[in-house]
Formats: structure tokens, sequence, C-alpha cells
């Protein structure tokens, strides 16, 4: 007798849970989180303590501890976050955003170890643009609660030398800011990354 492929579950009876900016999503060996609306940020920390950014996540993205084996391990949410819980038995319909995970994982480690830092925090600034920005007059809008120490953590440098390149973009026309947010401009979006 031929094996049949498996059924899809109804989806829509998931449970959804929202979560408010700076809250911790638990952590499940058994299940992971589907990101609905809002932004994510995964985490860890070195053995000095300071904080390792693992990844920033979004809607149709997946997250949670099975696919990761650091301790510790977080996930904080950036924004109001509405996530849907995945048991074990429902991985085999994420696999397009386990194997985007991964690729968006190997992208930030690529920026990571990249010289000098101004082409870490540029490569970085585009990568948000293309994962998470919006068109808008003059680029790409990063709409995410990004402090200068936030993206130093990812590119591991200060936050002096953060502030100090993000002016010094700005001067150049590469960004504009709106509020506290960036704005990209569109000259800078095709750099290879």
């Amino acid at each position: 007798m031929p094996l049949s492929a498996p059924i899809p579950l109804n989806l829509t009876n998931l449970k959804q849970r929202t979560f408010s900016c700076h809250d911790l999503l638990p952590l499940h060996s058994d299940s992971l989180w589907k990101i609905e609306r809002g932004v994510v940020r995964t985490l860890t920390c070195s053995e000095e303590g300071k904080s390792i950014v693992l990844g920033f996540w979004g809607p149709g993205d997946v997250v949670g501890k099975p696919l990761s084996r650091l301790e510790p391990y977080q996930i904080e949410c950036l924004t109001s976050a509405e996530v849907s819980l995945l048991p074990s038995n429902l991985w085999y319909q994420f696999m397009d955003a386990w194997i985007s995970h991964a690729q968006e994982s190997e992208e930030l480690l690529s920026i990571v170890h990249n010289r000098p830092v101004n082409l870490r925090l540029l490569q970085l600034l585009n990568w948000l643009a293309r994962k998470f920005g919006r068109e808008v007059e003059g680029g790409k809008l990063i709409e995410l609660p990004l402090t200068h120490q936030a993206l130093s953590e990812v590119i591991c440098t200060t936050r002096v030398t953060v502030t100090r390149l993000l002016n010094q973009f700005e001067q150049e026309g590469i960004l504009n800011r709106r509020g506290r947010f960036l704005i990209l401009g569109r000259q800078k979006q095709h750099l290879k990354i």
C-alpha cells in the first residue's frame, strides 16, 4: 500500500498569544512560535554577560528553543507581537520558514565577520531594510525600535561607534531619520552583501 502525503491540519485552530514590547516568549522544547504580527529578536549572552543577537524575526518566521542549542537562549519582543504556538506535529508544514531562518542567520553571521565596522553597520542596515523596511519617499523606512546599543550588539562594536557612524551616514546622504526610525536611501540599497 503506497504511503500518502500527510493531511494538512487546520492551522486556524493554533493557540495564539499576544505579547508586549520587551516581553520574553516562553521557551518550549517541543514547540515553536510562528510570528503572525510584530518583530522579535533571539539572543544569547557571552561568558562575560554581553548580549549576543542571533537574529531578528517578523511575520511568517518561526522561532523557538528547538532551533538552537545555545544556553542561555531568549526570544525578546521588539514590538508588540502576536504569535501562534506550533506543536512538533505541525513543523513539517513550515519547512520554508525553517530554511529562511537558516539563511537569514547565515547572512547575519557573515555581516558580523566583515571588516571594517562601517561596512558591517551599512550591511546590517541593508539587511534590516530588506527584511523589515517599507518604501517611502527617499528610500526604505526601517520601523524597528532599535537603539544604538542594540545595533552595536549585533555588529560587535560600541554604542559610541554606532552613533558616530550613523551621524556620518546621515551627513553622506546614505540615510535619513524619521523620528526614532531610519530611512535607508535608495541609492545604497543595491550594495552587494
